[in-house]
């Protein structure tokens, strides 16, 4: 009898899983996000760069993909909310800069992270219709709404945790934003996973990627900013800033200390992502702690407005 009833319990889900693929696949969105009314719909043009196709996409519909792929969701609602302003406020202000090209965005981690539907349902399973009305709802709630200074539309930059302090922008990208200037993020700390993160190479690996000689490794003028990131460190006679090294060695941020081992090089960091402007980790903490999404965007980005286009 048990059999019988697990066996009808695995005929459902796997009904249920088919008419979900059926599903996702006839619609790239399947509850789409309606203009609000009197409004236009905006349209963002997306460059795949794998084989160089343009795809068009509604800019409400493009931006539940991008949170559904930028922010985990089972996040907090008001930081989903945050996350969907920032990334409708970044999409706009690319899609400004780049008005003389054919495309407005590129998918991938050279603007933002982007998965449609047949991917989420992979990521997700049984549980896409769950997470993705619950990502859809927070861009619909914020529909429209974006970052301003001074009336114009911000830079939004954004990354998954800080070390404890965001960066200023200059020193990570250089030139100067009054409203991304560094902030205490006291909710990305060890209680996150990963927050802290080993990483063992060999000595040959290391050199290797710095192009230097292996006989022996020297270590010295290590300068950390305010908020104790590298930044410059200059190994066998090399200077490096503290943005290339993280480049060149694959690591998960400028807050970077460096073992020398016996055979090997242990590298340890704090945070992951190169720490300019909003903290996503630090969002929901501070969902957490009951702040709304404008509290939160306020906090991470200064002296801005939370505005309707």
């Amino acid at each position: 009898m048990k059999n019988k009833i697990l066996l009808i319990v695995v005929l459902f889900l796997t009904g249920v899983l088919f008419i979900v693929l059926k599903y996702a696949k006839e619609n790239d969105y399947g509850i789409p996000i309606p203009p609000e009314e009197g409004k236009p719909q905006i349209v963002v043009r997306l460059l795949n760069e794998t084989d160089g196709s343009i795809e068009e996409k509604k800019l409400e519909d493009y931006i539940v993909g991008v949170v559904s792929a930028e922010m985990p969701a089972s996040f907090e609602t008001e930081a989903l909310k945050a996350q969907a302003i920032a990334a409708r406020t970044y999409a706009l202000y690319k899609k400004e800069t780049r008005k003389d090209l054919n495309y407005d965005l590129i998918i991938g981690t050279k603007d933002q992270a982007y998965q449609n539907n047949q991917t989420l349902l992979k990521k997700w399973g049984l549980n896409f219709f769950k997470n993705y009305l619950k990502i859809r709802d927070a861009v619909k709630e914020t529909q429209n709404e974006v970052i301003t200074y001074n009336g114009e539309i911000i830079n939004a930059f954004y990354f998954s945790m800080s070390n404890g302090y965001t960066e200023n922008v200059q020193s990570v990208f250089g030139g100067t934003l009054p409203y991304l200037e560094s902030v205490e993020s006291k909710w990305d700390n060890e209680t996150i996973n990963n927050y802290e993160y080993k990483k063992t190479i060999s000595k040959e690996e290391f050199c290797q990627s710095l192009e230097i000689p292996c006989e022996e490794i020297i270590i010295e003028n290590i300068k950390r900013n305010a908020t104790n990131h590298v930044d410059e460190i200059t190994i066998n006679g090399i200077t490096w800033k503290g943005t290339k090294l993280r480049t060149l060695l694959g690591l998960r941020s400028t807050d970077i200390t460096i073992n020398i081992l016996e055979n090997e090089i242990e590298l340890i960091t704090k945070g992951y992502g190169h720490g300019v402007g909003m903290s996503q980790y630090g969002a929901n903490g501070m969902a957490k702690d009951g702040y709304t999404y404008e509290q939160i965007l306020k906090y991470y980005y200064k002296n801005v407005e939370i505005t309707k286009i």
